[in-house]
């Protein structure tokens, strides 16, 4: 970042938004009018429009102290764009609204600008629109995407059946270690400020956590094998959590086993480093922003080829529960112990 400092003050709020959107160019031929009217204008030309929101704050859902402002602009579009390609449609839009104190510089809020151009960039999404305002409570971020599906292509988290195969893009648990050693660092650093951070050969954890990236290229996938999930989340609160909320709604039970869970090895390592079980991480620690679905076993040899798709599991009768067969043969109830963000 410039070691420049610009008052935001100095711009106004319209003169803030017009230097942060003023290289910004439309991609998408259904964005009829963008940045800089009332309210954006897009045509999904007989398509049917879905929408999702997240509030991100500051001290809630991410520390400034070890996530840096580019970071944290590309992550905060990623989380909006893995809601919608888990509705199984794809993002053409977000609006973008920030929450700013006086300690932030026009620089910094340029770098924060970065990350999200730099993941409508890469995703192919037009920035349509957003706010900014004064905060005194540090740092708001609220996006909404806003993507399309053919009409009746959509997939919810009700729709599951008895004998569908559960199945889950990537690997888990990785954001929540990459957490547990940068809070680990800051305690360091806090205790001890002369301490240098010793994230060494810890590059995937970090990464897990502080970029993502929204899984575009399973929705791909499927789409050209002919498979369509019969339910669909994404992971940010943990599978335990996202495979209750199927269950439940879709009023089934399940069975997950603990020797099909995917599981990076640097994962592993650094769950053995720090004295964690790296299943329990995989369970329930959320931020992954993988696909967590289910479908019918009549597709599972067109899934094969992709290594990136594990099948942990079976949808079963409600009567049955939720369950999770462990590698020693013990069967536990599955419970959501994922993100709360109203626990203290």
């Amino acid at each position: 970042m410039s070691e420049t400092r610009t008052e935001i003050s100095s711009l106004g709020e319209f003169g803030l938004i017009n230097h942060l959107t003023r290289n910004f160019e439309t991609k998408q031929a259904s964005t009829v009018v963008s940045v800089g009217d009332d309210a954006a204008v897009i045509d999904h030309f007989g398509n049917q429009t879905v929408i999702t929101t997240d509030l991100l704050i500051e001290g809630v859902h991410f520390d400034l102290m070890y996530t840096p402002l580019k970071h944290l602009g590309y992550k905060s579009v990623i989380v909006n764009l893995s809601d919608i390609y888990a509705m199984n449609a794809t993002p053409t839009h977000i609006t973008m609204s920030i929450g700013i104190s006086n300690r932030f510089s026009v620089e910094a809020i340029d770098e924060f600008y970065e990350g999200v151009y730099a993941a409508c960039e890469r995703y192919n999404v037009d920035l349509a629109g957003g706010d900014t305002s004064a905060s005194q409570k540090g740092f708001i971020i609220s996006v909404t995407a806003i993507g399309e599906v053919a009409p009746g292509k959509f997939v919810k988290r009700s729709t599951a059946n008895k004998g569908d195969l559960i199945c889950v893009s990537g690997d888990l648990g990785g954001a929540f270690l990459g957490l547990t050693l940068l809070e680990r660092e800051k305690k360091i650093f806090l205790e001890s400020p002369q301490v240098q951070p010793d994230l060494e050969n810890e590059d995937y954890i970090v990464g897990r956590l502080l970029k993502p990236e929204a899984r575009k290229d399973i929705i791909d996938f499927l789409e050209d094998r002919g498979v369509v999930p019969t339910a669909m989340m994404d992971v940010s609160d943990g599978i335990s959590s996202e495979i209750l909320h199927i269950c439940r709604q879709s009023g089934l039970g399940c069975k997950i086993y603990e020797e099909k869970l995917p599981i990076a090895e640097d994962a592993r390592k650094a769950a053995f480093k720090f004295g964690l079980d790296a299943t329990v991480c995989a369970l329930n620690g959320g931020e992954d922003y993988e696909l967590i679905f289910t479908m019918s076993q009549d597709d599972y040899d067109k899934i094969t080829i992709n290594e990136e798709i594990s099948v942990i599991g079976y949808m079963t009768d409600e009567e049955e529960g939720c369950k999770f067969l462990s590698k020693g043969g013990n069967t536990f109830n599955i419970t959501a112990q994922g993100w709360n963000a109203f626990g203290k």
